[in-house]
């Protein structure tokens, strides 16, 4: 038995979707505008989970181009049948509604290849697939109603799926508005079949504060469904906005091998007020079923710090402390923007040669831009480098949420050859300079420039040779979380590098980027 720590995958993981196969669950997350897209993971324990690859993995395979953040991939579902991993998943693009949709890729081996995509003549987000034991194949999805009573009254609608036409057949049922008169944001649904009757899982509220969890059951799939009367099953809104975990929503069950039940969702945790830089995390609690309806939690009613988890192994894989906080190139955490960077990027012994993009981090494109999330409240997070720039281009370190917030910790060269480091935090679209410095070394000498991340203050500091790192400036994280600038994503750090515009053969040599957690 282990006392396992909540939250299972910490930072941005969002919309988690989990199923069993044999002894072993694979999880996927949403991941929006960042590439490689859909991670999977693997587990033996439900606790402790390591990556495996991710579906959306290839150029062409999901157009993300133009995209601007928060939009992209959202709420994918993830099911094994018939020797078959099933993964169906939306494609929003915010300014354009008529772009993207619903679709459906498949693998035999969940690390890939996945398959490209099969578009879905339906309608909303937030599809889900349901094998049923008589054969047939259920899609469902939600989507806002066509004559609502209220703003943003939603719907869960069911379609069947021939997987010999890869096309939705027959009729069309709407299963579910919402547990409440007046309950918005209906989505995130799975279908389940336990003891023969039909259980509709969903999320309701949107997906903040106000964020719950209800269920509904049936004797037949397509419905006519009835709430469990003590909807919402799940939720922390009734706690506040001081509560230490909050947006709790977004469930998935999956039955364990030892039978019991569970559910993965994500959750926030605020802390600096009513923040959460962290993004949206992954959690588990454990699933009884009394009187026929799913119960969450049972005895605490709530998503806890730590969670009992019977069949639970010891952590004994190495965390990225044990390994000295260098994050190598082939690490799976790196993510870039869009699609893939290998035309700015190529990894060399533990960094890279960068050649710069002629694109910023202020467009919808892919930069010259890696990074990872921040998965931790305190943590040192360093990159080493030598930039040889030209006026006009820079390269750094960045901390981002957005196009249109986010902080640089730039090196640039004057006209006249003096290397200038700039901090600079692009908030809601407008460059503010936070502090300067001028280190006294040629262009192409070697910086090492870093944050260090202590709750909302985020230290902007540089280091020259062997002296000792001095700080910039300092950026307020609680002006950078998806509460203050709109979005659905936490925060990454990462190394860029750009030629505003200009053509240029400038390569930048990252030695070492380390994230240290404290």
């Amino acid at each position: 038995m282990s006392l396992v720590q909540n939250p299972i995958l910490p930072g941005c993981h969002p919309d988690p979707s989990v199923c069993r196969v044999g002894e072993d669950y694979y999880l996927v997350n949403s991941t929006f505008e960042y590439f490689p897209g859909l991670p999977v993971f693997h587990s033996t324990d439900l606790a402790h989970w390591e990556p495996v690859g991710h579906v959306i993995d290839r150029a062409g395979q999901v157009d993300l181009g133009g995209i601007a953040s928060s939009g992209g991939l959202f709420a994918p579902t993830l099911r094994h049948h018939d020797g078959m991993f099933w993964v169906v998943c939306t494609l929003v693009d915010p300014d354009d509604p008529a772009r993207g949709g619903d679709f459906l890729v498949t693998a035999t081996d969940p690390a890939g290849p996945w398959s490209d995509p099969v578009w879905i003549d339906a309608d909303g987000i937030d599809p889900s697939v349901f094998f049923d034991d008589d054969g047939r194949v259920w899609l469902h999805g939600t989507r806002l109603v066509r004559d609502p009573q209220w703003h943003d009254q939603t719907e869960v609608w069911l379609r069947e799926y021939d997987t010999a036409q890869k096309v939705v057949v027959g009729p069309e049922y709407v299963l579910w508005s919402g547990a409440l008169l007046g309950a918005v944001w209906a989505e995130g649904p799975h279908l389940y079949r336990v003891d023969g009757t039909y259980y509709l899982l969903a999320a309701e509220g949107g997906t903040d504060f106000e964020h719950a969890v209800v269920v509904a059951r049936s004797g037949s799939v397509t419905g006519p469904y009835e709430g469990c009367r003590s909807n919402p099953v799940l939720t922390h809104r009734h706690l506040g906005r001081q509560a230490d975990i909050v947006g709790t929503g977004h469930a998935d069950l999956v039955q364990a091998a030892d039978g019991s039940w569970w559910a993965v969702l994500l959750g926030m945790r605020p802390y600096g007020g009513y923040h959460y830089p962290l993004g949206r995390e992954t959690f588990l609690v454990p699933v009884e079923w009394r009187e026929g309806w799913p119960v969450f939690a049972p005895g605490v009613g709530r998503v806890s710090h730590e969670v009992v988890v019977p069949f639970a192994a010891p952590r004994t894989t190495r965390s990225e402390r044990d390994t000295g906080g260098v994050i190598l190139p082939a690490d799976p955490r790196w993510m870039s923007l869009r699609g893939p960077v290998d035309a700015f990027l190529t990894a060399r012994d533990e960094g890279w040669d960068l050649r710069l993009s002629t694109t910023t981090l202020r467009e919808p494109s892919t930069p010259a831009f890696l990074g990872v999330r921040q998965q931790h409240r305190s943590l040192d997070f360093a990159v080493t480098l030598r930039a040889p720039l030209a006026p006009g281009e820079e390269a750094g370190l960045a901390i981002r949420q957005s196009e249109n917030d986010h902080v640089r910790l730039a090196v640039l060269t004057s006209p006249g050859g003096v290397v200038v480091v700039r901090a600079v935090h692009v908030r809601a679209g407008v460059d503010v300079v936070l502090g300067e410095a001028w280190p006294d070394v040629a262009v192409g000498e070697t910086l090492r420039l870093g944050v260090q991340v202590r709750d909302t203050e985020y230290a902007l500091t540089l280091a020259v040779g062997q002296a000792e790192a001095s700080t910039v400036a300092t950026a307020d994280g609680r002006q950078l979380d998806s509460v203050a600038t709109g979005g659905f994503i936490g925060l990454l750090l990462g190394v860029y590098g750009t030629s505003s515009g200009s053509e240029s053969g400038t390569v930048v040599e990252i030695d070492t980027v380390e994230y240290i957690p404290h």
